[in-house]
């Protein structure tokens, strides 16, 4: 079966650094696309980042570019994202998800598997 488990969340204050990890199981991530979401309290699940397993191409939304980093462990299957510079509005549940290929688009309707997520709180 397929499984993605994060960790990591945790609250912080603004300016401090979290670094999350996402275990993948279960299907051939090296091979997959891998991305990180957040969706924060009413408002839509949105994208963070992405990464191309096999060639480690990346991509950031303008939000988090320049402060955090998609980055992977292929011979562990597991991906991280190392947030820095933290705002309040980061402040999000954060997802992991993986897709056969990376689609134009960074959507969460485009990703097939989902991890449960991990609470990062940042306090101003």
């Amino acid at each position: 079966q397929v499984q993605l488990a994060e960790s990591g969340g945790g609250s912080v204050q603004a300016g401090g650094s979290l670094r999350l990890s996402c275990a993948a199981s279960g299907f051939t991530y090296s091979i997959y696309c891998m991305g990180w979401f957040r969706q924060a309290p009413g408002k839509e699940r949105e994208g963070v980042a992405r990464i191309l397993t096999s060639t480690g191409s990346t991509y950031y939304a303008d939000s988090v570019k320049g402060r955090f980093t998609i980055s992977q462990d292929k011979a562990k299957n597991t991906l991280y994202l190392q947030m820095n510079s933290l705002k309040p509005e980061d402040t999000a549940m954060y997802y992991c998800a993986a897709n056969p290929f990376c689609p134009s688009l960074l959507r969460p309707g485009l990703f097939r598997y989902w991890g449960q997520g991990t609470q990062v709180t940042v306090s101003s």
